[in-house]
């Protein structure tokens, strides 16, 4: 009896090892905006690419861009922060949707000006020579990968914009702008793997930020965790 007991107890310290290793492994690996998946005309800021590089989390330039992990989480969170390089913001105005003197919704969501959040499949460079080779649009059916991205109005220096993905029950997407929740923009019922992006503009640099102690404000409920590794890399 007293055996088995003895063996019972190892084969749970083992399982409890396991996962305080595949934890630790989590920790220790540190998501970058990827280059070969990302526009070539997008700035990625510092080092050469290597997952544990953390200066390669901070983007400017013009274009689409994607971080280097599949969610393959239940829900989860992450946050871009918005800096503008010279301290200013690039609307003049606090303006909303609500606001009586504002009627016009299409130049309120302006995309030539407006930063885009959300996620987009896998991509590679043949995909942005594509885009390129169509730059007059005879092709309006092509994917310009931000199906299942939203413009953010109003966007300004210090600006935290939230995204919350769920996959399980009714799959979504959720934004905030700073803490608030911009229920109108979210997207539902989207299917395949994902990505995190983000379309930038010239005069922005924005930082993805996926650790917990990092986000400036709190996940629109309990259940969206932080990003964790596609398994494959754990």
């Amino acid at each position: 009896m007293g055996s088995c007991c003895s063996c019972l107890k190892s084969g749970s310290d083992k399982a409890a090892e396991t996962e305080t290793e595949l934890t630790d492994q989590k920790q220790s690996y540190t998501f970058k905006i990827s280059r070969k998946m990302s526009a070539p005309t997008t700035k990625i800021q510092g080092g050469n690419g290597n997952s544990g590089d953390n200066d390669n989390l901070d983007l400017s330039g013009e274009g689409l861009a994607l971080v280097d992990v599949s969610i393959e989480q239940d829900a989860t969170y992450w946050e871009w922060h918005i800096e503008c390089p010279d301290g200013t913001h690039h609307s003049s105005t606090t303006t909303t949707m609500e606001d009586d003197d504002y009627d016009d919704d299409d130049d309120f969501f302006a995309e030539g000006t407006s930063l885009k959040f959300g996620v987009t499949t896998k991509k590679n460079q043949n995909f942005y020579r594509a885009l390129e080779s169509n730059e007059d649009g005879d092709d309006g059916n092509l994917d310009d990968g931000t199906q299942l991205m939203r413009t953010i109005p109003n966007v300004q220096n210090g600006d935290t914009i939230g995204v919350a993905v769920q996959q399980s029950d009714l799959p979504m997407i959720q934004f905030l702008l700073n803490g608030e929740p911009l229920h109108e923009l979210a997207i539902s019922r989207f299917r395949g793997g994902v990505y995190p992006s983000v379309f930038v503009r010239e005069g922005y640099n924005v930082k993805f930020v996926w650790e917990e102690d990092e986000f400036k404000e709190l996940s629109p409920h309990v259940r969206f965790g932080p990003l964790i590794p596609e398994r494959g890399l754990i």
